[in-house]
């Protein structure tokens, strides 16, 4: 009998039709290698001139634009069964489109809605469809422990010779690849990191937890040297969840890597008086703030104003800058100023609250904040069940960065909300973590 011809028609692009490229070439193809492009992508330098820009396009986005389209021709061509767990993510966009036909300006809403989209949905849902396996997970995770590490050393370099970001007349801040602009980018992204590395830690043995621990010895210090009293607080949160879940005997590894992060910190970096005073100013926040907490508490009284005023649906996406100055106290200042090598001086805007769930509150009123709760507690509910189920080594690792990205991002939300660079990087993490919790602990292809 001779060789069998194989039409065009049954090629391995027909789903009926087992896949006959080489193990190799599939691996080269996989969706999940755009969503850790997209991570990545996010360490390119992008000069922003205009921190007041209606809206602005990054490489990180135009990478996203790839991941959603891929994962979207993947699901028309392949007809890939979609878990019914991802509905969550429908009342989100419908309660920001609503929030938009609302507004009393759609056409100045329109930013808004297509990035609280990218942001919440289709970034999100396109990262659920690209991983399907461990391996697909251990890319997309490996890729944002790359980004923090790339974050971590340039930070490093900015504290030790002087050219970060200003403070307090210095140039010791650092922020990483993202500038004084978005001064909490670096630290957002090495905090991603560093729950990585520390999932990694608590679930490992051996080589693996020896390099996890030399990831986290490189990302703590940055942390610190981030100035941000917010990310210290977030990490705080998402470390002693992490070890609860792990164990008594996490303690006492969380411990040593704690005592090395001190051994390491005490001979660099900014002064001790520097960050005593920033440590002393977190406790000093409800008694004796400075201006930046003052601004906030006065934007957080706008916020609620707004949403007094508008309950249901809000004032419309980006309508918080619209009406702030109607609504906030007269001692609230109108933007804050940055300063760093690349961008020199800044004025920028203060164009939100600074507390993400008054941003919905304000912007898309109770049918927004709904609908942000209710992903919110299904990702608490599903990761928890998850956990319980057993899951195995690659999986549990899984679990614990669920579990401290969202002790660590529902923490961070009560004092600042989502712009700029990190948000992307943000989105791709969501979807991972979105990803474990529907599957319910299993890591076979979906």
């Amino acid at each position: 009998m001779g060789p069998v011809t194989v039409p065009a028609s049954r090629l391995p692009s027909d789903p009926l039709v087992a896949d006959v490229r080489p193990p190799r070439v599939r691996r080269l193809l996989r969706p999940s290698l755009l969503a850790a492009l997209t991570a990545v992508v996010s360490c390119v330098p992008q000069q922003r001139t205009d921190g007041g820009a209606a809206f602005q396009i990054t490489f990180a986005d135009l990478a996203a634009v790839g991941l959603i389209s891929v994962a979207g021709l993947g699901v028309l061509l392949h007809h890939r069964r979609i878990s019914p767990r991802v509905l969550v993510l429908a009342p989100l966009a419908l309660a920001v489109c609503a929030a938009t036909l609302a507004s009393a300006d759609i056409v100045a809403g329109l930013p808004g809605l297509v990035r609280y989209l990218e942001v919440f949905v289709l970034v999100p849902l396109a990262v659920v469809l690209a991983i399907r396996d461990e391996l697909d997970r251990g890319l997309v995770l490996g890729s944002l422990a790359a980004a923090a590490l790339v974050q971590a050393v340039v930070g490093w370099w900015q504290t030790l010779s002087g050219s970060g970001a200003s403070y307090a007349g210095e140039r010791i801040r650092a922020v990483g690849t993202f500038g004084a602009l978005d001064v909490m980018g670096m630290a957002t992204v090495v905090s991603y990191g560093a729950i990585i590395a520390g999932a990694a830690a608590l679930t490992t043995r051996g080589r693996s937890r020896a390099a996890a621990l030399g990831v986290l010895a490189v990302l703590l210090p940055a942390l610190v040297f981030s100035l941000s009293r917010g990310t210290w607080l977030a990490c705080a949160v998402a470390a002693v969840l992490m070890v609860a879940l792990t164990g008594r005997r996490a303690f006492l590894r969380a411990a040593v890597v704690g005592g090395c992060a001190v051994v390491l910190l005490a001979g660099t970096g900014p002064s001790s008086d520097t960050l005593t005073a920033r440590l002393s100013s977190i406790t000093a926040a409800a008694t004796q703030p400075d201006q930046s907490v003052t601004d906030r508490y006065g934007l957080w009284q706008a916020a609620t104003g707004m949403w007094s005023d508008h309950p249901l649906l809000g004032v419309g996406p980006r309508g918080f800058v619209l009406h702030r100055d109607r609504y906030a106290p007269l001692q609230v200042s109108a933007s804050s100023d940055t300063d760093d090598p690349v961008n020199g001086f800044h004025r920028e805007e203060l164009r939100s609250p600074h507390n993400m769930y008054l941003l919905v509150l304000s912007e898309q009123g109770l049918l927004g904040l709904t609908a942000f709760c209710l992903l919110c507690a299904a990702l608490i509910v599903w990761s928890i069940r998850a956990l319980r189920a057993g899951p195995t080594p690659a999986g549990r690792t899984a679990g614990l960065v669920a579990a401290g990205f969202l002790g660590w991002q529902l923490t961070d939300f009560l004092y600042a909300d989502i712009g700029g660079t990190p948000t992307v990087v943000m989105s791709v993490m969501l979807g991972a973590v979105l990803s474990w919790a529907i599957s319910g602990g299993e890591d076979r292809i979906r």
